[in-house]
């Protein structure tokens, strides 16, 4: 048994014996500088008996830097029923399991709660806390965060338009993603609008750039340079 496992004692109607309860941690990784992980975060990836995670070979990259051995499954958007009824018995025998995503929280604009939603009571889900695209953006952004509309990734076209509406006449900041091959169609819906807003490119990486200003502003300076990960921020009206 691992020094920093601590197993959480569980009664079985079925048998009348004391069980451990299995744990599954969501846990937070870099949005792309590697050092912007926790210890703790570490920690349970050392210690843990499997990893699932979206691309294993986007994970491997963080899990060689850190020189953790950890076996590594991969659990994405696409994962059939099969990958989850895995994962699953590998809880049921037993064993610990690390979630991670490509980058940030897992769950959050990613398949990851449906995980969690599957487990349900039968084994305990732990939070271990890290990076997230979404509140790194609204920390910096300067707008009003008490409260906020997140809309992860828009739709590409059912139910596009409305949403746009809708994002205009919001009664609290908006934010949502967007990617190197969208945002010049989103800024460009946008242009005309005389608010000032956010957009953060490639947070936390090499070419972190942070635009203010107004929307047809911002979409002259991104056209030279579109490359890279959005998060974008739109006050309430």
């Amino acid at each position: 048994m691992r020094p920093d496992y601590r197993p959480r004692l569980i009664f079985s109607k079925k048998s009348g014996n004391i069980q451990d309860m299995s744990k599954l941690y969501i846990v937070g990784t870099p949005i792309g500088n590697l050092k912007d992980i926790t210890l703790r975060a570490l920690e349970i990836l050392k210690s843990a008996d499997l990893i699932a995670c979206e691309d294993t070979r986007v994970s491997k990259k963080l899990l060689d830097h850190y020189e953790i051995k950890t076996k590594l499954v991969s659990y994405h958007q696409h994962s059939n029923e099969k990958k989850v009824s895995f994962l699953l018995q590998e809880l049921a025998s037993g064993k610990e399991i690390a979630l991670i995503t490509d980058a940030g929280t897992p769950g959050i604009s990613d398949p990851g709660n449906l995980l969690v939603k599957e487990i349900g009571e039968k084994h305990e889900v732990i939070a271990i806390p890290g990076p997230s695209a979404l509140t790194a953006a609204l920390s910096i952004s300067g707008l009003p965060t008490d409260k906020f509309f997140f809309l992860g990734f828009l739709p590409h076209k059912k139910g596009r338009e409305t949403l746009f509406k809708r994002i205009e006449e919001s009664e609290e900041t908006v934010v949502f993603y967007e990617s190197t091959h969208r945002i010049m169609k989103t800024l460009e819906r946008i242009k005309e609008w005389k608010r000032n807003i956010v957009v953060c490119r490639e947070l936390t990486k090499k070419f972190e750039t942070v635009y203010r200003g107004k929307p047809k502003d911002i979409l002259e300076k991104i056209s030279k340079e579109n490359r890279g990960e959005f998060v974008v921020i739109i006050p309430k009206k």
